[in-house]
């Protein structure tokens, strides 16, 4: 078994990192709430605490699940991970980071004598208690076949999508898409609504049909129409995904007028301050009839 660094403990690193120390990986880990760890080790006997940043010596592998590119660069480079870590570590950031920003931080590290893969995830909460993720890997094939054995303790589906970045790209791409259904999902049921269709048998229609989603087979009856909106994933967080698609195809100057609206629709709520709030709810916030929805001069602007 290998000894695994976690840098991150929130709501998707604390059950990650603790599928881990069941499948009997020693654990070293950190978080920057102090109590979050502690409940860790409690929980986990046999791990240990990143005291200091000589810890990281001692780790095989060193996983980071953050909230953005610029945290992981502080904590691995600023903050002094890879420089204590040893040579040939293999660095995993399974957070939601920008493409590019990847692609010149796995640069980075090569060149400290260090190895990177980027590999974020999809699943949400319930999927990283269940080990029901799937796994969007950049980076080289033999990395990948060193971290397969974690991720197969992650996730039900393991894909390499390509080179360093690679994955973060695919999860935000995959993301946009996804944010779009929910929207696309929530007016047509509306609509169908107001016309009369009751919006549980317009979605039994959409799941017999070509509008047939994810949004609509699992999220409408489950998290919308119960109104329990617990799917455990985020507005904020959805909207972060959405940028960083949207900015990467900027960067490569691929026009993409129809995300930026689907963009706008999303940052709009986030304004509005629903970003903690599960995205499911978007049912009701997408209904509210406000000029962030309803007018198209602002909706393009």
């Amino acid at each position: 078994m290998s000894t695994i660094g976690f840098i991150g403990l929130g709501n998707m690193g604390y059950p990650m990192a603790s599928r881990l120390a069941d499948a009997g990986h020693r654990m070293i880990v950190s978080d920057q709430a102090e109590t979050v760890s502690e409940r860790f080790l409690k929980e986990n006997p046999g791990s240990a605490p990143a005291s200091s940043t000589t810890a990281w010596q001692e780790a095989d592998i060193i996983i980071t699940m953050l909230p953005n590119s610029a945290i992981v660069e502080a904590v691995l480079v600023g903050g002094g991970v890879s420089a204590a870590a040893s040579l040939n570590t293999l660095f995993i950031d399974m957070s939601s980071s920008e493409p590019l920003r990847s692609r010149e931080l796995g640069k980075q590290l090569e060149s400290q004598g260090m190895r990177y893969l980027d590999a974020p995830v999809s699943g949400g909460v319930r999927g990283a208690e269940n080990g029901q993720l799937a796994i969007m890997v950049g980076g080289r094939w033999q990395d990948l076949d060193q971290a397969k054995e974690l991720f197969d303790v992650l996730g039900k589906s393991v894909i390499h999508v390509g080179e360093a970045g690679a994955g973060h790209a695919a999860k935000a791409l995959n993301n946009l898409v996804s944010a779009a259904s929910v929207a696309a999902t929530v007016e047509a049921l509306r609509v169908g609504e107001q016309f009369g269709i009751d919006p549980a048998v317009l979605t039994d229609v959409l799941n017999a049909s070509s509008g047939r989603s994810n949004t609509s087979e699992n999220k409408v009856r489950q998290f919308m129409l119960s109104g329990t909106f617990g799917s455990g994933f985020p507005i904020g967080l959805m909207t972060k995904d959405i940028k960083i698609a949207t900015s990467l195809a900027d960067s490569l100057g691929i026009p993409v007028p129809f995300s930026h609206d689907c963009e706008n629709i999303w940052q709009s709520t986030l304004d509005a301050g629903h970003g903690a709030e599960d995205h499911t709810r978007m049912y009701e916030f997408l209904t509210t009839h406000t000029p962030a929805f309803n007018d198209e001069r602002q909706i393009n602007a």
